[in-house]
């Protein structure tokens, strides 16, 4: 029992000693890995404006959506998402041929950028072992071992990475008062940040951001987060009262 508790001392020294060799901004980067590794969460920026007027339960709604070229069905796709979280808030799509009191324009992007940041640099050393003698009364000669503490932080290297940010814009215009000048009524567009191009499979996780607490305040530029194997929004806690 007291060699386990001689060994659980020095490895918590060895820890302490190895991780006050990190740098304040490594430190920080190594914690953000650890809970990134253990996360499964979808991350999306959202910045909404209003005037949603309140008379627009019941109201009608069809889209004006640019269609482009070979595309017809992907945005066809998109907007049927759209569509039902409408429906949800009590709005009833046109039927075709017929006039709608909101018109709605849906818009999705897709783009890269090469982003520079900081990485933090370690070194491998060793240390050398003395010579000693064992209780038999051998002696053993020194060598050279990997240093017990870890690799030693030696400063940072710049480097970059390509970052996809792919986008939905969401326009609602209300012809109540001109069907020939529409007024904007809710303007909204959600981003997400992420290592690959992957439009299709995260526009149905954009059309949930931007509806999220729908309309919102109106300027706000807020953080919607999703677990991705649950669905869920994941909300911020509130500290007990």
């Amino acid at each position: 029992m007291r060699r386990m508790g001689i060994l659980k001392y020095s490895l918590i020294c060895a820890w302490k000693k190895w991780f006050g060799r990190l740098s304040a901004a490594s430190a920080a980067m190594l914690g953000g890995l650890l809970v990134a590794g253990c996360a499964t969460t979808l991350d999306t920026r959202v910045t909404s404006f209003n005037q949603w007027p309140t008379d627009a339960a019941g109201g009608t709604f069809g889209f004006i959506s640019p269609r482009q070229a070979g595309r017809e069905l992907e945005q066809a796709n998109y907007e049927s998402l759209v569509a039902a979280e409408l429906g949800r808030l009590g709005l009833k799509q046109a039927p075709a041929g017929t006039a709608a009191r909101f018109h709605v324009e849906v818009q999705v992007a897709a783009r890269s950028e090469v982003r520079s940041f900081m990485r933090p640099v370690y070194q491998d050393q060793y240390v050398l072992r003395p010579a000693f003698r064992d209780r038999a009364g051998r002696i053993h000669p020194g060598y050279w071992a990997p240093d017990p503490f870890g690799p030693l932080y030696v400063g940072e290297q710049a480097v970059q990475r390509t970052v996809w940010l792919t986008s939905l814009r969401l326009r609602i215009l209300d012809t109540a008062k001109s069907a020939a000048s529409p007024t904007a009524v809710f303007e909204s567009e959600v981003v997400h940040e992420g290592d690959r191009d992957a439009a299709a499979s995260l526009v149905p996780w954009l059309v949930r951001a931007v509806f999220d607490e729908f309309p919102g305040q109106n300027g706000r530029v807020r953080r919607v987060r999703f677990d991705s194997e649950t669905g869920a929004v994941i909300r911020p806690r509130t500290a007990p009262k």
